[in-house]
């Protein structure tokens, strides 16, 4: 049968909104280290943001069958917890598709932003990463609604 992208010619544009979240598993000293802005690499929170963006923006060029849509926002949650950091990503758009992969690409790049910034601290003296884990990736919710 082979791939092909959907045409979505004769759809009409649409507010489009999707929200992502994901999670990373940390080492409770880790956690204190991004709390407390000791993280070598520099600040996680302002490169997970821009990593986020950034991911959101090149959903198509990452996913083949994407279309390419102008977002019109990309907003990023980041939320330090007792066991890790929860990412949400909230992307909006006005197009003739949904914008469910760019919330989840920026959701996963924004938790693997996370893992690089963070990975000197999660190794063992093997050089394994036992503790750390990227979990629960999934679409909360997503908006379609006519234009006015």
């Amino acid at each position: 049968m082979g791939a092909f992208m959907v045409d979505v010619t004769n759809k009409a544009d649409t507010y489009r909104e999707a929200e992502a979240e994901g999670f990373i598993k940390l080492r409770p000293q880790t956690l204190k280290r991004i709390r407390e802005g000791e993280v070598e690499k520099g600040d996680v929170f302002s490169t997970t943001n821009i990593a986020a963006i950034m991911a959101a923006k090149k959903t198509p060029e990452l996913l083949p069958l994407c279309h390419p849509i102008p977002l019109t926002n990309v907003s990023v949650h980041i939320d330090v917890e007792d066991e890790g950091v929860r990412v949400r990503t909230l992307v909006k758009a006005v197009g003739k598709t949904g914008v469910e992969m760019e919330a989840l690409v920026a959701t996963v790049v924004a938790l693997l932003n996370i893992w690089d910034m963070v990975k000197k601290y999660e190794k063992d003296e093997n050089g394994q990463y036992p503790h750390t884990e990227i979990t629960n990736i999934k679409v909360r919710g997503k908006i379609k609604r006519e234009m006015k």
